[in-house]
């Protein structure tokens, strides 16, 4: 993050060509880096204060992916990298990405190579990227590279759409239907309560339960919660600073019922893609393990990648070490075993890849259609059993009389 280090936050005023006062923050290497900016921007600068030194700049996945895929085209349609660069300063979206295409072009200016200049950025740029990146530059086929980059960041994004909006709908109606449980248990069911208090007769063992539970809802459900919240809270963080919480978490998930095949498939069509990428690329394939480790999201596919890693500079063939990893399913060891032998490694990743990604559309389709039948089960059997629970006395009653 060496350019990071290198801007600063200024606070400035000056006034508009229409003679309109303004005022804002920017960010620039220097003051006269700043004043010039803001001139290009039609503000005549009036005091400049620095603030110190920029925090480092923030940048969304879905703005990178299209600063690839726009500095590709332009790459294609023949500008050099420093002038696509300075281009896509002026038209990048989002708070932190103008700022680290600006940083980008002075360190090509620079003379550093665009890998290394990625490199110093790595909150924005992987390893993966990175290291694809520094292929293209050494074969001369960096529009390419890029291109193919954008297409696999598109596609990733793509599922995780399609998995977001699989898991949306299940989670929220589950989240209306307690929230009108409780509802009903808070306003509901103390009226029934007074009713019953007057028949003077035993009540049934699921209205007894209702009843109790209102009751516990009433006294004890606001602390419940705030509770439940600060635990969620703790929880989340705890998994995000502990390696060791968050690879227990990831394989907890890999052997849930549903879910684990689902994010099984997704880890191993992540893997599989970036290896067959950096193969197809001419990295070799003791080199393609350095970019691999955060390559999948699972903590348990990145812990087998490091020992995968391992094994393959001791000697060992690529499926020997990945059966030892115990994670890769041996529909996908075996063709790889295959590949190994007639020199079609990095292909048969990719058919893989194609293969894996296949499976994740049909389980999220699947899943999808089974979550719906499951959510208007539950919903109907906590309202149905309030509703059953709280006339059973009176339907008692009835027959009495």
């Amino acid at each position: 993050m060496m350019n990071d280090a290198l801007e600063l936050r200024f606070a400035w005023r000056g006034m508009d060509g229409e003679g309109r006062s303004k005022q804002g923050k920017i960010v620039a290497t220097d003051a006269l880096a700043a004043r010039a900016s803001l001139r290009r921007e039609g503000v005549i600068v009036t005091t400049l204060d620095m603030l110190g030194a920029a925090p480092p700049p923030k940048t969304k996945t879905a703005d990178v992916t299209i600063f690839t895929r726009q500095l590709a085209g332009l790459l294609r349609a023949g500008l050099p990298l420093a002038g696509a660069l300075e281009l896509l300063a002026g038209s990048a979206t989002g708070s932190g990405l103008p700022r680290v295409v600006r940083a980008l072009a002075r360190d090509i200016t620079r003379g550093v190579p665009f890998s290394g200049a990625l490199a110093r950025h790595p909150a924005a740029f992987g390893a993966l990227y990175c290291q694809l990146v520094s292929v293209g530059e050494v074969a001369g086929a960096l529009p390419t590279v890029l291109a193919r980059l954008a297409d696999d960041r598109e596609r990733a994004a793509a599922q995780r759409a399609r998995l977001r909006a699989a898991l949306t709908y299940p989670v929220m109606v589950l989240l209306l239907s307690l929230a009108i449980t409780a509802g009903l248990l808070i306003g509901v069911v103390p009226t029934f309560k007074t009713i019953f208090d007057g028949f003077g007769a035993a009540l049934p063992a699921p209205t007894r339960f209702v009843l109790a539970l209102s009751d516990g809802v009433a006294n004890i459900g606001v602390p419940f919660a705030i509770a439940l919240a600060c635990a969620t809270v703790v929880a989340w963080n705890w998994l995000k600073r502990s390696p060791d919480a968050r690879a227990a978490a990831d394989r907890a998930a890999l052997r849930l019922p549903l879910a684990g095949k689902l994010l099984r498939s997704l880890a191993v069509a992540r893997w599989s893609r970036a290896l067959g990428t950096l193969l197809s690329a001419g990295t070799p394939l003791s080199d393609a393990f350095d970019s691999l480790t955060h390559a999948t999201g699972n903590r348990v596919f990145d812990d087998a990648t490091v020992d995968i890693a391992v094994r393959l500079r001791n000697g060992e063939r690529l499926a020997a070490a990945m059966r030892a990893a115990g994670c890769f399913p041996l529909d996908v060891v075996q063709p790889i075993a295959v590949a190994e032998e007639s020199g079609s490694l990095d292909a048969m990743l990719l058919d893989l890849a194609t293969l894996a990604d296949r499976q994740v559309d049909e389980r999220i389709g699947g899943f999808a259609s089974l979550c719906e039948p499951i959510v208007i089960t539950v919903l109907g059997a906590l309202v149905g059993g309030l509703v059953i629970a709280m006339y059973l006395p009176i339907i008692q009653l009835g027959n009495v009389v």
